[in-house]
């Protein structure tokens, strides 16, 4: 099976050896994003702002592969504190429809240049 390299440049470029994404048939492995504003590759502030952001990356990702987020199978949340949990909900509800993917909240003891919350998903495309 071939794999291909997907890329955007409305998400943050990659600051290590991952790619942002792979694509293996027809299911598309996302990294995990960070809430890196793309322009910058600053950290925006505040957990809002930063689970809004993370869920922007995730958006362009998924559109440079062809796909959306219907298309999310599974998505992971890595949080450094989970009483943001509620929060999360309540933003993942302006960017998700029913049927949801299927997900994984996951309390961390830290994250990549001190962030609050990182996401990865997998997409399966039609």
């Amino acid at each position: 099976m071939s794999k291909t390299v997907i890329t955007s440049d409305k998400a943050p470029a990659a600051i290590g050896t991952y790619s942002q994404a792979i694509k293996a048939g027809n299911t598309v492995y996302m990294s995990g994003q960070i809430p890196l504003d793309p322009k910058t590759m600053e950290l925006v502030e505040g957990f809002e702002a930063q689970t809004v952001q993370v869920f922007e990356n995730l958006k362009a990702v998924a559109e440079a592969a062809g796909g959306s987020f219907k298309d999310i199978v599974k998505l992971n949340i890595f949080l450094t504190d989970l009483s943001h949990f509620a929060k999360v909900n309540e933003i993942m509800g302006r960017y998700f429809e029913q049927p949801y993917p299927a997900r994984a909240a996951i309390g961390v003891a830290a994250l990549p240049r001190g962030s609050q919350v990182e996401m990865d998903a997998i997409l399966v495309l039609e």
